[in-house]
């Protein structure tokens, strides 16, 4: 089902830390001058241009100038990503880079499991039409073992927390993949996008990282979701004394319901909710309005206490079992319902639309 194949990858003559960067969409503006600053040739001189049209005419003039180079053959790759131990991380992530062609939802090839603004689309559609390019990876999930491993060797990149090794041809790639679902796990923008471009006439090419749903470096953190301007929002729970206590307790909870911990000024709550409902879908019955996310429940907690938030909720890890079954169903789920973690870096490889 899935169209996997290796590629002539574009990459940094010389790569090294100061040029990399997380994905654009989990920058902060500070970040972005931060990452800015520290190399002219930084990838989010690409990536996160506020003129899209200029970032992606930059990365052609880096290409022409010999700041990028091409790869003369085509290639797939082993990425090993480190997991944090901040993350409960023992392990390495592993994926396979390769070329996959982006096609419709429609065609059941490609599973989404999050919703999409079309704001952030259009963004990514100018980028991709100047750059002729895909300039960062997407990451995506698959049943059953991985078709490749690390070789016993020196990577061919080593950046960071990222080794990649350059593997010569397809190595049965195409093959392992063509009977395959594959659910995006981090980069709904950019498929579309690239879906679109490729609807407009243009490539139909995006830069894919393949990870088994059985790696284990494969690692899920909890999106929580904090609220200001919004000081009605109560819903009926169980009371505690602590968000600490309700924590506890809500790791204890069943995942046949969905449940989270309610944190406001005055009080804690454990929230629980309906049958077959993930922990984000419960939050969404009080709207989005005034809403923001963060990974850090601490940082959730102290905005609350501090008054800058009217309150906070506290959720679970999203299962990925529960992420594949939404999608297989053709449901999505509320945006950030998943953070998968560590995220990919960006500026390690990229990926021509041209042959």
């Amino acid at each position: 089902m899935a169209d996997v194949r290796p590629f002539r990858a574009v990459r940094y003559a010389s790569p090294n830390t100061n040029l990399i960067a997380p994905p654009y969409d989990v920058l902060d503006e500070t970040q972005r001058a931060e990452l800015r600053a520290r190399d002219p040739h930084n990838v989010v001189h690409l990536t996160c241009d506020p003129d899209e049209e200029a970032g992606g005419r930059r990365f052609r003039e880096w290409l022409a100038d010999g700041v990028l180079v091409r790869d003369e053959t085509p290639a797939v790759w082993v990425l090993e990503q480190d997991v944090p131990e901040s993350a409960g991380g023992v392990a390495t992530r592993t994926g396979i880079v390769a070329s996959l062609r982006a096609e419709p939802y429609a065609a059941r090839t490609v599973l989404p499991h999050e919703q999409t603004h079309a704001g952030t689309r259009r963004g990514r559609l100018r980028l991709l039409r100047a750059a002729r390019a895909q300039l960062e990876p997407l990451l995506f999930l698959y049943d059953g073992g991985a078709p490749l491993a690390a070789p016993e060797r020196a990577a061919d990149i080593d950046v960071g927390d990222s080794r990649l090794w350059r593997i010569e041809g397809d190595e049965g790639v195409r093959e392992a993949f063509a009977d395959l679902q594959l659910l995006i796990a981090d980069g709904h923008h950019r498929y579309e996008t690239a879906v679109a471009h490729a609807e407009e006439g243009g490539g139909d090419r995006l830069l894919a990282v393949l990870v088994s749903t059985g790696d284990p470096g494969l690692t899920i953190l909890p999106t929580h979701r904090v609220f200001s301007g919004r000081p009605e929002i109560a819903l009926d729970g169980e009371a505690f004394d602590s968000p600490e206590a309700a924590l506890e307790a809500l790791a204890a909870e069943s995942f046949d319901h969905s449940a989270a911990v309610l944190v406001r000024p005055d009080a804690t709550q454990l929230v629980r909710g309906g049958a077959g409902e993930l922990d984000p879908e419960l939050v969404e019955r009080v709207g989005r309005e005034g809403i923001a996310y963060t990974a850090d429940a601490d940082a959730a907690i102290a905005r609350v206490r501090v008054g800058e938030a009217d309150c906070a909720f506290l959720l679970r890890a999203t299962r990925i079992e529960d992420v594949f079954d939404h999608s297989r169903r053709g449901l999505t789920m509320p945006p950030k319902s998943t953070y998968f973690f560590p995220k990919l870096v960006s500026g390690l490889l990229f990926h021509p639309l041209e042959p």
